[in-house]
């Protein structure tokens, strides 16, 4: 999948963000997305009541794959509006996605990088791909808004 179209995001201009300042890049970004352990979700069913949530995920070709049990508030909410938004944990260097939540079954190939990753990540000992060869929840951005420091490089991605 190619890279999102970044460009400088848009505050307010008592913000300070310069005309100028620079924009951060993707593959950072991305490698964060990557190596977090825990991923803020949050979600809003038909009432439009917010729920925000903290789930274990890996991140693979710009997706996010998580599941929970389906009686869960937030699982119930993504069947009434499959939109939501994600963030990492941590304010000083925001990652904040926004996009849709669809159910998938990986195929062998991401099922193997998945169940890879998790047992990396989380210290599991034999997650397999089989483990990962079932519906699980996929989270694909639409646009992200990144900074290291707000008024220094916020940053806007878009993806197609």
């Amino acid at each position: 999948m190619p890279e999102p179209v970044a460009s400088r995001a848009s505050l307010p201009e008592d913000y300070g963000l310069a005309p100028d300042s620079p924009l951060l890049s993707w593959p950072t970004l991305e490698a964060r997305l990557m190596r977090a352990r825990h991923y803020w979700l949050a979600t809003s069913g038909a009432d439009g009541i917010p729920v925000m949530r903290p789930i274990d995920g890996m991140w693979l070709d710009t997706a996010l794959y998580f599941d929970g049990h389906s009686d869960t508030r937030w699982r119930r909410n993504l069947v009434a509006n499959a939109r939501a938004s994600v963030t990492l944990e941590g304010a000083q260097s925001a990652v904040i996605l926004e996009g849709v939540v669809t159910r998938v079954t990986p195929d062998t190939e991401i099922a193997a990088a998945l169940a890879a990753q998790a047992n990396a990540k989380y210290e599991l000992a034999g997650q397999s791909a089989a483990d990962y060869e079932v519906e699980l929840c996929m989270f694909k951005p639409r646009q992200a808004l990144a900074w290291t420091v707000l008024f220094q490089d916020a940053t806007r991605f878009r993806f197609d």
